[in-house]
């Protein structure tokens, strides 16, 4: 059984997969394609990517793949919490350029289902944080492209400030969204 909640932009899912403890422990099916297609999502997976974090206030992102390798992801935390954001990259969408998120984290069990044409990023609310995500295109480093995480045409509001978060090199030089070509 999978509870399944919108987070107001098309598409962009909170997903909570049973699961079940006893005093050993506990046993939680993430991913099912067939519980999913119960629930209407039908995505086929192709690559798994395991992500650590050491620091409170690593931002990852805002990163998407463009068509052909668009992407849909399942972002999970299996240690630790972050604070997940999808932004709506489709030009032509009433949405275009507003964002949802929601905080995941290995306590709360839950996760987030992204479709293509939108980008998405992480900021870690915890020290040692993993995320696990499953993506329905293999990663193409000449169709991936970046986002900065603070355009203020976008404003998404990160509960940590810009001058505490660490980001790689690719991130903090990333244009913004009026500037990059989504092809969606």
């Amino acid at each position: 059984m999978l509870e399944v909640r919108p987070l107001g932009l098309e598409g962009v899912l909170e997903i909570r997969p049973l699961r079940l403890g006893d005093p050993r422990g506990f046993f939680s099916e993430v991913w099912s394609a067939e519980r999913m297609a119960e629930a209407g999502l039908d995505v086929d997976f192709v690559q798994d990517n395991h992500s650590s974090s050491v620091a409170k206030g690593v931002l990852r992102g805002l990163h998407f793949q463009v068509p052909p390798a668009a992407q849909h992801k399942l972002i999970r935390v299996s240690r630790g919490a972050v604070f997940d954001v999808a932004v709506d990259i489709r030009r032509g969408s009433a949405t275009f350029g507003q964002w949802a998120s929601t905080i995941l984290s290995a306590e709360q069990w839950n996760q987030l289902l992204i479709p293509p044409g939108f980008a998405h990023g992480f900021l870690t609310l915890e020290e040692e944080t993993e995320v696990q995500y499953k993506v329905s295109a293999p990663y193409r480093q000449e169709l991936d492209r970046a986002i900065r995480f603070d355009d203020p045409a976008i404003g998404i509001e990160w509960p940590i400030a810009a001058d505490r978060i660490l980001l790689s090199d690719k991130d903090r030089v990333a244009p913004l969204l009026s500037a990059v070509e989504t092809g969606f």
